[in-house]
């Protein structure tokens, strides 16, 4: 949180941490009640109740949601949060949402999306949206300098990594062991349809809104792309799919 990856104090000051794609995506929000999963310390959860939304913000992890929530209770913020595996959030949640959100740096912590795309069924209205912008798989089948292929693009065994520092602060004198599965775009987008979701929108970006990652140069504001490649590669892709009526 002290890291200038969220610059927390222009945050506090009003600034509205949603990017360009997915607030092209999510449309006018105000009055719509919106389910945002996997929403980390909640900076996005509260910029959508800044923009008119009641949003209700889910992420697994303790230390994050007190976080969130004292952040709310600070910036008076209308915006509640649950702790709890989102698998298991129908044990914790007993509501319906016109938009339920999720993005970048989530799928991948997930080693089943067919029950993800249950839960987001169950919690979208007839005719509510689901709307997605992370990182495309291709990105992670490299290594982390984005100079070879490293792993498989479909989903095999956990990958289990050792690393030091994190993507808000490379630099940091943090040491840990993660586990994550590769989805291929199949594997995101076909639960969802198996789920009573109808696609209304694909795209792919040749940029990321972040400089999370090594070896990337700016390329325009807010714009980051890996140095060398150009646009030889996607980085980012967005979804926006329907519940059927």
């Amino acid at each position: 949180m002290k890291s200038d990856f969220y610059n927390l104090q222009a945050f506090k000051k009003g600034r509205n941490s949603l990017n360009e794609i997915e607030l092209e995506l999510l449309g006018d929000v105000k009055g719509k009640k919106v389910l945002h999963l996997q929403c980390h310390f909640g900076q996005d959860t509260i910029s959508l109740g800044r923009i008119g939304a009641e949003v209700t913000g889910v992420d697994f992890s303790d230390t994050a949601i007190n976080e969130a929530r004292k952040l709310a209770t600070e910036l008076n913020s209308n915006a509640k949060f649950v702790c709890c595996d989102i698998y298991d959030l129908p044990n914790h949640l007993n509501d319906s949402f016109d938009i339920v959100f999720t993005s970048y740096g989530t799928y991948g912590w997930l080693p089943d999306l067919n029950k993800w795309a249950a839960v987001i069924n169950q919690y979208l209205k007839p005719g509510g949206i689901f709307v997605m912008a992370d990182f495309h798989p291709v990105v992670w089948i490299f290594d982390d300098k984005i100079e070879k292929l490293a792993y498989s693009y479909f989903k095999s065994e956990p990958i289990i990594e050792e690393t030091t520092g994190t993507y808000a602060d490379k630099d940091a004198d943090l040491h840990i062991t993660s586990v994550g599965w590769n989805h291929s775009l199949s594997e995101i987008l076909t639960p969802l349809l198996n789920n009573g979701l109808v696609l209304k929108s694909f795209q792919e970006f040749d940029y990321s809104p972040y400089n999370c990652f090594q070896n990337m140069v700016e390329v325009g504001s807010n714009r980051f792309k890996f140095s060398g490649l150009g646009s030889a590669i996607p980085i980012v892709f967005a979804i926006k799919a329907e519940k059927k009526l």
